[in-house]
């Protein structure tokens, strides 16, 4: 699922080096955080949150598949 989280990032940024993405994982929940450089802030959160949002329903249908529960935050840069 990490994997899934950091193509679609990376396809959507202009500094794909600055993609970080972290796995926790409790029991059969799976917490993901995302980095992105400050500039592509906007380009992963998209127009109201639409773009950030269709990455959370692709991730949560993969993670469906797995018998498990996922969840992304996307961190704000410092």
């Amino acid at each position: 699922m990490k994997d899934l989280v950091e193509f679609i990032a990376r396809s959507l940024v202009n500094d794909p080096m600055e993609v970080h993405v972290d796995e926790k994982r409790h029991g059969s929940k799976v917490y993901l955080n995302l980095r992105v450089a400050k500039e592509d802030m906007g380009r992963v959160i998209g127009r109201g949150g639409r773009v950030a949002n269709a990455i959370r329903r692709l991730l949560r249908v993969a993670a469906a598949r797995d018998g498990k529960n996922a969840s992304l935050d996307i961190d704000d840069p410092k």
